[in-house]
């Protein structure tokens, strides 16, 4: 799957260069066939002044207007005025609101001011100066203080079929980090950097959100952007360097292009070690990685590289293949601000100095990040309204890949502020704490906002819930319901539908339906439509000898009184049957069929299916041995249960109840003073 590259980086760049150069003659968009509409690319010169923290960019946009609709203004993002100052509507935003801004000295803020505009001379437009035509709007709060959205007036519509070139000039002022994007030191990250047009969807209307909480929405296209930065500093960016000038100025300029993106980023150093793998697999294109590691992580690099590859693999092989052919790897400079974060073929990752395997550190956000390069980067959902579509299919997806790949996850803490991570060995984390139970409760968080919700409108708390953890788990009770081969056909197929395009909610339930064969519109509307709960338990578990018959009988058709038989009488010990009745309740107020197991003492056991609608139901059974056992959704398939405590009784002697609960508080107390030992 992984092994070392044996030629030499310099073979690629001189073979990179003889492209370019022999290419020179056409448009770069020429250089592969097109995988999508390329409806939005970008031509850019970058001049980086580190020690100011000053950006000078020049921008050439191609738009093409792929809609039945005239486009009388195009509208833009201009993401950096979100840290222009504290009135900003991402600075006051629910998740931003508490946020201690005090770390920020003067010089730490940031802003994206437009110099000029033009619209450039070509097919149906003559040359404009539209500089002074744009204005700041605010299409989903009205705050007037933010400006992180410009709309500008056209001359003439931008008719369905017809493109326009606009020039733009602009300067940037680099923050400390905000959002993951800024600087630290001689570490500059720059992500959502440049004046960035929105999308002008198939009804006629820009989609083009201030910046607030979400991020991630635009039109694919081909990006050919020159990074003019100090000499010796490690550049690593989107696509490929396909050349480099010495300026002879102290600077040197790197010339990065790749097509079939929707953004760029890039980030530059002097202080990152470079290091190359090549990912193969059968029934895969290989892809080069690139790493770029800080010093103070050496040694990690394999594992860097091994995360990265089981990401294309799995992905790959599930959903479909990772097109591009190469993909860089950033590992953040120390309070940077910039770890976890995903772009096209390029995604930052996260480790520590004492990172021991056991904590999955860098694995994890390895895989999670490299694994957006699919959901996010080839099928590209607008994460605006739809998060869930990239943040829940990847964590579902990089959930898959550590159940049945990893080892079990071992529990571990870190000590002197997180400093000293100490592995427990012997202890394992439960398998059921990735579920619904840590929203547990009436008062469960799950209840404040419908996975329908738009993200951008989620409340207090809802983002992390309704883009993450909760639609991984409906992806996976749906999986558990459909079973993996149906459920892996629809990924795919939705995978490959949708590539390069942008998908809403309902493409991706038309696909289940499809492949399924099913109308699963019942459970789309339990798990997506609605922010109801699910939580199944046991009720009560009564299981009893059968009594002999007490009372009047007919005896030859005569009511004759009839007494109990003793025990050394004609019901003999072998005879004794019990009568056992269970109630199963339904104690949240969504619905899904569920599977009850009922075990009895001489290991029989019982399989029944509930449709789960009402809020009870009674199971009987009349058995040669007593119930031992109830389970409530034995094999876990509904992982959207909030409460998985309840799922589950077992008959016990009255006798030991009294020792079950000393043994646990004693457990407990020991716990504590084994972590209080590890500390010292």
């Amino acid at each position: 799957m992984l092994r070392q590259n044996p030629f030499p980086l310099i073979a690629l760049g001189m073979l990179l260069l003889f492209t370019h150069t022999m290419s020179q003659a056409t448009t770069p968009a020429q250089f592969n066939p097109p995988l999508s509409q390329r409806i939005a690319s970008y031509q850019m010169d970058i001049r980086l002044d580190t020690e100011k923290k000053l950006l000078h960019g020049r921008e050439i946009l191609t738009w093409i207007n792929s809609t039945d609709f005239p486009a009388r203004e195009l509208q833009f993002h201009l993401y950096y005025n979100a840290w222009r100052n504290d009135k900003s509507s991402f600075l006051n935003s629910v998740r931003r609101r508490a946020g201690d801004l005090s770390r920020h000295r003067d010089d730490d803020w940031a802003y994206c001011h437009i110099e000029s505009m033009r619209i450039l001379e070509e097919g149906n437009f003559t040359g404009a100066d539209i500089t002074s035509q744009y204005e700041y709007i605010q299409p989903d709060d009205n705050n007037p203080d933010d400006r992180t959205v410009i709309r500008v007036p056209l001359p003439q519509a931008v008719q369905p079929g017809d493109t326009i070139r606009l020039e733009i000039v602009w300067e940037l002022k680099i923050p400390r980090t905000f959002a993951r994007t800024g600087a630290i030191g001689e570490y500059f990250f720059l992500a959502q950097w440049f004046p960035k047009i929105g999308v002008f969807e198939a009804n006629g209307q820009w989609n083009c959100h201030q910046f607030i909480q979400t991020e991630f929405y635009a039109d694919y296209g081909v990006y050919d952007v020159n990074l003019t930065v100090p000499t010796g500093w490690v550049v690593g960016a989107t696509g490929v360097e396909i050349e480099r000038t010495d300026n002879g100025d102290g600077t040197t300029t790197h010339r990065y292009y790749q097509e079939d993106v929707h953004d760029f980023t890039w980030v530059t150093t002097p202080h990152f070690r470079e290091f190359y793998r090549t990912f193969e697999e059968p029934g895969l294109p290989p892809v080069r990685m690139r790493l770029l590691l800080m010093p103070d992580h050496l040694g990690q690099e394999n594992r860097y590289f091994e995360a990265a590859a089981t990401a294309l693999k799995y992905y790959g092989l599930w959903c479909g293949a990772y097109p591009y052919g190469h993909v860089t790897i950033v590992d953040p400079a120390y309070q940077s601000g910039s770890g976890g974060m995903e772009y096209p073929t390029l995604f930052t990752g996260g480790s520590r100095w004492l990172s021991p395997p056991d904590t999955w550190q860098p694995e994890s956000v390895t895989i999670h990040e490299a694994g957006h390069q699919f959901w996010y980067g080839i099928v590209g959902n607008n994460e605006f309204e739809y998060a869930w579509l990239d943040e829940g299919f990847n964590t579902y997806t990089q959930h898959r890949i550590f159940t049945h790949f990893f080892p079990a996850r071992k529990y571990f803490k870190r000590y002197l502020d997180g400093f000293i991570p100490v592995v427990y060995d012997d202890v394992q984390i439960a398998g059921r704490t990735d579920g619904a139970d840590g929203y547990y409760g009436f008062q469960s968080t799950l209840k404040k906002d419908s996975l329908s919700t738009k993200s951008y409108r989620y409340g207090p708390n809802g983002y992390r819930i309704n883009s993450y953890g909760r639609p991984a788990m409906m992806l996976r009770t749906l999986e558990n319901y459909l079973g993996w081969e149906t459920f892996q056909k629809a990924l795919s197929t939705y995978f490959d539908r949708w590539k390069f395009r942008h998908p809403k909610p309902e493409d991706f339930f038309a696909v289940v339906n499809e492949v399924s064969g099913q109308d699963m519109g019942w459970f789309f509307e339990q798990t997506y439509y609605n922010d109801n709960v699910f939580d199944y338990g046991v009720g009560r578990v009564i299981s009893e000898p059968v009594k002999p018959l007490f009372g009047y009988v007919d005896t030859q058709g005569k009511p004759i009184f009839q007494y109990p038989t003793s025990q050394n009488g004609v019901v003999g010990k072998d005879s004794v049957r019990y009568h056992s009745r269970v109630y199963i309740r339904r104690w949240g107020e969504a619905i899904l069929p569920i599977d009850i197991r009922m075990t009895f003492a001489d290991s029989t056991t019982v399989l029944e299916q509930w449709d789960g609608s009402a809020r009870w139901k009674l199971f009987e059974y009349e058995m040669p041995s007593r119930l031992v056992k109830v389970e409530v959704d034995p094999e876990n398939k509904l992982v959207l249960d909030i409460n998985h405590t309840n799922n589950s009784w077992i008959s016990q002697p009255r006798s030991k109840l009294a020792a079950w609960k000393w043994t646990t508080k004693w457990m407990l107390w020991l716990q504590n003073m084994m972590e209080f030992a590890a500390f010292f």
